[in-house]
């Protein structure tokens, strides 16, 4: 099966290539500074050429807060690279998985979100990502959009990554522990995608539209970094001791972050037999291959 993985170079992007190549898949990869994914009539020509069987768009505008000042870009690579993405493979007769985001909500359900609530996105970036999904359901029947959120892996910068510098440099660190969410590792992400990518090629019977998936478990930002640390000093020492509880208000930022990011994948595993992991256990082997391979670490 050939694949074209759009946002290559990002951290699911990466893991989608690895793991891809892993399951034999033919793997045509496409990104900045090669690819630009707001100029229409480049992506026309590129998903053409590809010759591919299936697309994945992993590629975003992910400064959440930078979005704020810079609407236009956000808006362009969200909303309008996925119409061109979309609009080509209706052309070409190809189906499309689509990435997308918690932060299409706002925050405000008690409970898990499913994909049938409301869409009512707090900020720029979260407006960019609903506007996108849009694009896509409008230009094309066959396509499936996934929702993650709170994603971290080996490559990139994310949250998991910035707690190990701050963990290595400070004895005591204040975390906000009053917003909720579900940790996803890319590489368990990736495998997602990949095993509903291997469906699609198997002609199944696919039920298109918008799932959700995450890893398994709810916690808080501070809860997510003390487990970091707890994990992380079993291969290395660390300075931090102390991880000091703080609410949203105490940590103001420019754009404004769900107090829920809570999401239900069950519609996943019912139409993909698809299980999310536990995001403790998940979290445990990243850092055993973060640590194994520190050295190579793109």
């Amino acid at each position: 099966m050939k694949v074209l993985v759009i946002g290559s170079n990002g951290q699911l992007g990466w893991e989608l290539c690895r793991g891809g190549q892993e399951r034999g898949f033919d793997i045509a990869a496409l990104d900045l500074p090669e690819f630009d994914i707001t100029d229409s009539t480049e992506v026309k020509k590129a998903v053409s050429q590809a010759n591919v069987s299936l697309v994945i768009n992993a590629a975003a505008y992910t400064a959440v807060d930078k979005a704020e000042s810079k609407s236009a870009l956000a808006f362009a690579v969200n909303r309008d690279g996925p119409a061109y993405v979309a609009s080509s493979c209706t052309e070409l007769g190809i189906p499309l998985i689509h990435i997308s985001t918690d932060y299409v909500f706002d925050g405000n359900k008690k409970g898990a979100y499913s994909e049938i609530d409301p869409v009512t996105p707090l900020g720029v970036y979260g407006k960019s990502k609903a506007a996108g999904e849009m694009e896509v359901k409008g230009y094309l029947h066959e396509h499936i959009i996934l929702r993650t959120a709170w994603l971290y892996g080996m490559h990139g910068h994310n949250f998991v990554k910035i707690m190990l510098r701050l963990g290595r440099e400070k004895e005591t660190l204040r975390v906000v522990d009053d917003q909720y969410g579900c940790p996803t590792y890319a590489a368990d992400l990736a495998e997602a995608i990949l095993a509903i990518a291997d469906q699609i090629n198997e002609g199944g019977n696919i039920l298109w539209g918008t799932y959700h998936y995450c890893g398994q478990g709810v916690t808080t930002w501070r809860g997510f970094a003390e487990k970091i640390f707890n994990l992380a000093s079993e291969h290395y020492s660390l300075m931090v001791k102390k991880v000091v509880p703080i609410t949203t208000a105490e940590y103001p930022t420019p754009a404004k972050r769900p107090i829920n990011s809570v999401l239900d994948c069950s519609l996943i595993t019912k139409h993909f037999d698809i299980r999310p992991r536990l995001w403790q256990e998940s979290l445990a082997d990243m850092l055993n291959r973060y640590y194994q391979h520190e050295s190579h670490i793109p």
